[in-house]
């Protein structure tokens, strides 16, 4: 496993800008009042402002569905660039912070590589009223590209990013070059397999969460009981924010993106895909949102990632397939350097 040196951070006092929290009567996502409540140890703000991240962050601000908002993002330079770019989409329970390893590997092969954080996500604005669509996250990443003046990327997709992945390429292939989809959710349709579940239901679990039950849930899904310092890292943004007194803010952002994700498949779209796709599958990997409220018999066929690779790629026209035997969600931690080999072969 690469280390990551953390860099000087460039966002100190960057507070992203959302609309004046509604009443506790309008909305469930009502932060406590300024001083209502003390803030623990080890707390997060929901704009993630006391977190750092393992390179500078920017903002790029514009105004959605009658809101102003911000998006965050890591644009990291190569030290001998080879003049091209890769976009590189986090998943559900992710921020661009999680792909310091993947940012390091790739610059030094000399990409520049742009890793914004979605609406709802990381250092991003979470608007209490909004509407997310895997269609309006694409479409606000290609207008940030756009303000950065670049044309085309490679487009690389983690968990729920791989969906994104798959919806902006599918809205913007004359500007995705190359697609790489690392374990992606999304390969089966969610909607077909578990009954509907409102947003408050998805909310009333959210505020549920706990630092412990996230580490535990990450242990048990990712890597299969087993657990080190590196994967402790990725739970420390979720588990602080639990911490903070506005965490409902981020747990009803939260709950609207598992109802995007529910509702808003993109398995069906998978043969439409016109760019050259490699998709980096460890097949350890039970990852299937709902199963818990699936029936039984159909809880236990999703998540077959063994069956979910060969199918996408069948789906997939000319898709080509990288298995990695004993490695779980996350190869990009759990087993780098086959990662590595997979994404930057592929790329080059």
């Amino acid at each position: 496993m690469r280390l990551v040196v953390a860099l000087t951070l460039a966002f100190a006092g960057c507070a992203a800008t959302r609309p004046v929290s509604p009443s506790p009567t309008s909305s469930p996502a009502s932060s406590p009042a300024t001083g209502a409540a003390p803030i623990p140890s080890g707390a997060i703000d929901p704009d993630a402002t006391n977190f750092d991240y393992p390179y500078p962050v920017s903002f790029y601000a514009f105004e959605s569905q009658g809101t102003p908002v911000r998006m965050a993002y890591l644009d990291v330079a190569a030290p001998t660039p080879n003049g091209r770019v890769v976009l590189l989409l986090h998943g559900k329970n992710f921020s661009a912070s999680a792909w310091a390893t993947t940012i390091a590997s790739l610059t030094g092969e000399g990409y520049r590589v742009i890793a914004p954080d979605q609406l709802g996500f990381g250092k991003s604005s979470k608007p209490a009223a909004y509407q997310y669509s895997f269609g309006a996250l694409a479409t606000h990443t290609r207008a940030l590209l756009d303000s950065l003046g670049i044309a085309r990327t490679d487009v690389v997709g983690h968990s729920m990013g791989g969906m994104l992945a798959v919806r902006y390429a599918l809205l913007h292939p004359e500007a995705t070059d190359k697609l790489v989809l690392v374990n992606p959710i999304g390969l089966e349709d969610y909607g077909a397999l578990v009954p509907y579940r409102t947003v408050d239901a998805w909310y009333a679990d959210e505020l549920k969460q706990t630092p412990e039950s996230i580490v535990a849930y990450q242990k048990k899904a990712y890597y299969d009981g087993a657990w080190k310092p590196e994967y402790e890292a990725l739970t420390r943004l979720q588990a602080g924010w639990t911490r903070h007194p506005a965490y409902p803010e981020v747990a009803w952002a939260s709950a609207r993106h598992y109802d995007m994700i529910l509702t808003q498949p993109v398995v069906h779209d998978l043969p439409r895909l016109r760019v050259p796709t490699r998709l980096i599958i460890g097949l350890r990997d039970k990852t299937a949102l709902g199963r818990s409220f699936a029936a039984p018999d159909v809880a236990a066929t999703m998540g077959d990632y063994v069956t979910l690779g060969k199918r996408a790629q069948a789906a997939i026209p000319g898709a080509e397939l990288v298995e990695l035997p004993g490695v779980g969600h996350i190869p990009q931690v759990e087993a780098f350097d086959a990662y590595e080999q997979a994404l930057v072969g592929f790329l080059r």
